[in-house]
């Protein structure tokens, strides 16, 4: 710190001492030892040092040299110079040995500095001047050059790759102070090679981290045509492709010669990826300067954000008057003495202080390995020892490599084995909002690794939020990312559709059949269980139609029990009428069963109930029928009544057809035990979030058919002999209003089947399902009820006088009426063997 401060303040009068060296180097009436070496000083000395310096632009139109430089040229050498009094004037390092230097112009141009850099292997080159003689004869006296036993130099990475070349073939090391090129970093090929500065790979994989950190993973770079600009940009994608998860949209370089409208075509190439934001530029600061321009000139202001390397630095000339286009940038520069921020501002002070340091830092670097190599060859010795003269290059470059010394900003000078400094960065931020003075700002630094300040960042409009530089934006909650061949940063979202879950980053799995996905795709959850609710619209109209039934039943079966020895009632049959009306009590009772919450219990019952109803009822129609048909056929043969028509038969005839379908019903129970299942297929729509699982029982459609098919078996053989009995007389039976009631109940269940069997695809499959089914039953029990009962009921309560009068009908009075009818037949006898004696009903009873 000290050293850097005492330049600045002696900075004032070393340049007119400076300015007059120069002339007097490039005067044509200077010395035939200068004229010899044009654009060079020589500062005498006891071991004398190269130095190559910028001190003029490139020039143009075969011109070798252009303007003078100030900051990279002048104050650089200057900073040498410096350097060399501030050494030679310590005590402590090198007593006794003056250190001289022979300082050479490289006019930024790599051509001409290898032509210069011959000047310091001049002494190591022998010379034949046996054949050489004066004009009077005599033996010249040709004065030997000074041999320069290191090199502090030089500026750019291509000037010192061409001259390390040349100085590695005479074992001369060589230190530069600014050229960062990775290729450099070559010990193959440039083992005399050393450097202050942290290679461009390191500034590389800072820059890497300082992308990550922003939350970047595409982006764009730009280079300069040339080995600082190509190697640097090299350096960042292969670094970024081995550490993963950052992509290069596109990679652009600047020509080094650009024709007009160049920069403008760049900026429209940027543009074909919108999405990269972020631009890694590499590039000289004309460069910079031009594309900044152009980002302005086509209305791009605050689209990019740059992310620039050394060359960008603090420096105030690459954004001057293109502020507002380079608000926001992020740049980089090998960490230097420290300076209040007051000084960090547009006069690029700071800037310039950097690079005087590290040549300072070369400087020194040279002599602490002199020093170290004296007091090893030379202990005790004042000045140089025969050991040191000549200093033997390979030996002093082993001295250089082990140097390790505070240097000028504080910071450890040291080298790696690739001759290379250790990688210290601080990083800017050129901001113009909530600060002091517009200028950079240092939000941090990297040491091998990232400490970047983000809270101290401030984007285009003083805003504090980081600007996205991605290819593809994350995908929203249960999306999965497909990814785009050959980019591994982009990718298109697609939404995990149906019972699918986002699994993970790529992949969608089904959930599991009793789950559904969360709303956000990101897991399952359990499908919600329904069951048919007693409140449902599903089982309200069942459920009014079995309550009325049911009342209605009671009703006529109120009424029987009442008048149970009345004609009426006994002519009904009334033994086989409790039977049937028991049955069509069921068929109206198994509707509550069928809406319960199902159980075991519940399921248990349905199963016996489900076809018991339905086969009471119609085993018991079936035997009033069949007796009916039996007696009336019986009559036309013979006067002997048929087998099996008292009440008592009448019963166990029907409880035996009853009992086959209980015994169906047990043997179910026992291959099949009842139980609750619930059913995820049936209401499982394209839409999850509808579907729900069915508490049912375990019955099968198949199932519910067969349990159903013995009873549909009893009606259809029921309505059979009811169409045989359609002729028997009306007054004698009930044959009619049974057949009536066959009918009208095979048309239910008729309509009963498609219905049932056309709702498998419904979402509400089984709610229409027990609907259908309990409605289909009332209404068959209901015309079973109102077509045999209700009319009797009706005629026993609102007309007593008729149950007086009516009585019944025994099989006697039957055959008597058929015997009477067969008497005014002319051939009753053999109309009897024929079987077509026809009963005409009694009008007298």
């Amino acid at each position: 710190m000290f050293r850097v401060l005492s330049w600045s303040s002696c900075h004032s009068t070393t340049w007119l001492r400076l300015l007059t060296i120069l002339w007097v180097g490039l005067s044509p009436c200077s010395s035939v030892h200068q004229h010899s070496h044009p654009h060079s000083i020589k500062i005498p000395g006891d071991i004398t040092l190269g130095g190559l310096f910028p001190v003029h632009a490139r020039g143009h139109a075969g011109v070798p040299c252009g303007e003078i430089k100030k900051e990279k040229g002048i104050h650089r050498l200057e900073a040498m110079m410096y350097a060399l009094d501030q050494i030679n004037s310590d005590p402590e390092l090198l007593p006794n040995i003056t250190l001289g230097a022979r300082i050479l112009d490289t006019c930024s141009r790599d051509t001409y500095a290898l032509e210069q850099s011959l000047t310091f292997v001049q002494a190591l080159i022998q010379k034949d001047t046996s054949d050489i003689r004066c004009s009077n004869g005599e033996q010249p006296i040709i004065r030997k050059p000074e041999r320069v036993v290191g090199v502090i130099g030089a500026s750019g990475s291509s000037v010192s790759i061409m001259v390390a070349n040349v100085l590695r073939l005479f074992e001369i090391p060589q230190i530069s102070y600014a050229s960062t090129a990775p290729e450099l970093s070559d010990n193959n090929r440039y083992d005399f090679f050393s450097r202050v500065v942290p290679p461009d790979s390191y500034q590389a994989q800072a820059m890497v981290d300082i992308v990550k950190a922003l939350g970047w993973n595409y982006v764009s770079t730009l280079a300069s045509e040339g080995n600082y600009g190509e190697s640097g940009v090299d350096a960042f994608v292969q670094i970024s492709r081995e550490a993963g998860g950052l992509c290069i949209a596109q990679s652009l370089k600047i020509p080094r010669e650009p024709k007009p409208g160049e920069f403008d075509k760049i900026i429209k190439r940027l543009m074909e990826t919108p999405n990269a934001r972020g631009v890694i530029i590499f590039a000289h600061e004309d460069d910079i300067k031009q594309v900044l321009e152009a980002a302005k000139k086509s209305n791009l202001t605050g689209q990019f954000k740059f992310v620039g390397s050394d060359s960008w630095g603090a420096k105030s000339s690459p954004i001057l008057d293109q502020e507002e286009v380079a608000e926001g940038a992020v740049t980089i520069l090998p960490k230097r003495a420290s300076i209040d921020e007051e000084r960090i501002s547009r006069d690029s002070h700071y800037e310039q202080e950097g690079k005087v340091q590290f040549v300072i830092d070369a400087v020194y670097a040279m002599a602490h390995a002199l020093h170290n190599m004296h007091q090893d060859l030379c202990p005790g010795a004042m000045g140089v020892c025969d050991k040191m003269d000549p200093v033997e290059g390979r030996l002093l470059l082993s001295y250089i490599h082990s140097v390790n010394f505070n240097g000028s900003a504080g910071t450890a000078v040291l080298f790696n084995e690739n001759g290379d400094a250790p990688g210290r960065y601080d990083i800017f931020q050129y901001q113009m909002t909530n600060t002091s003075n517009p200028g950079y700002r240092v939000i941090g630094q990297w040491t091998n690794n990232l400490r970047l300040n983000v809270e101290e960042m401030q984007w285009t409009g003083g805003s504090r939020q980081i600007p996205d530089s991605v290819c593809s934006f994350p995908c929203r909650s249960g999306e999965r990312k497909k990814m785009v061949k050959g980019v591994p940063c982009c990718w298109h979202c697609e939404l995990c559709d149906g019972y699918q879950f986002q699994a993970d980053e790529f992949n969608c799995e089904m959930c599991p059949f009793d789950m559904r996905p969360t709303l956000n795709r990101t897991a399952c959850r359990p499908t919600p269980i329904i069951k048919l609710e007693w409140h449902s619209p599903w089982a309200v109209i069942p459920l009014f139609l079995a309550i009325l039934g049911i009342l209605a039943t009671l009703s006529v079966i109120i009424t029987f029990i009442r008048f149970n020895d009345t004609p009426i009632v006994r002519a009904a049959g009334r033994e086989l009428s409790y039977v049937l009306l028991t049955g069509i009590f069921l068929i109206y009772f198994i509707t509550f069963l069928m809406i319960a919450e199902p159980g075991t219990v519940v399921c248990a019952f349905r199963r016996l109930l489900l076809g018991l109803g339905m086969c009471i009822t119609y085993s018991a129609m079936l035997t009033k029928t069949n007796r009916i048909y039996r007696i009336f056929e019986q009559g036309k043969k013979s006067v002997t009544p048929p087998k099996f028509i008292s009440p008592t038969s009448q019963l166990m005839i029907t409880f035996i057809l009853i009992s086959v379908q209980v015994v169906g019903v047990f043997i179910w129970f026992g291959v099949m035990p009842p139980h609750t299942i619930v059913d995820y297929d049936e209401q499982r729509p394209p839409n999850p979030e509808l579907a729900r699982g069915i508490l049912k029982c375990d019955i099968a459609d198949l199932s519910l058919i067969c349990c159903l098919s013995y009873s549909i078996l009893l009606m259809v053989t029921c309505t059979v002999y009811a169409v045989k009995s359609r002729g028997v007389p009306e007054t004698f039976n009930e044959a009619k209003p049974i057949g009536f009631t066959m009918y009208t109940t095979c048309i239910v269940w008729l309509a009963f089947v498609p219905i049932f069997f056309g709702t498998a695809q419904s979402t509400e499959k089984m709610f229409i399902q027990t609907t259908t089914l309990t409605v289909s039953m009332s209404l068959s029990a209901s015309v079973s009820l109102g077509m045999l009962y209700i009319p009797k009921v009706y005629v026993i309560i609102l007309h007593p006088e008729q149950n007086v009068q009516k009585r019944k009908r025994s099989f006697k009075a039957v055959v008597q009426a058929a015997t009477m009818s067969s008497r005014l037949s002319q051939k009753s006898i053999n109309d009897k063997q024929n079987g077509e004696t026809k009963i005409e009903p009694d009008r007298t009873q």
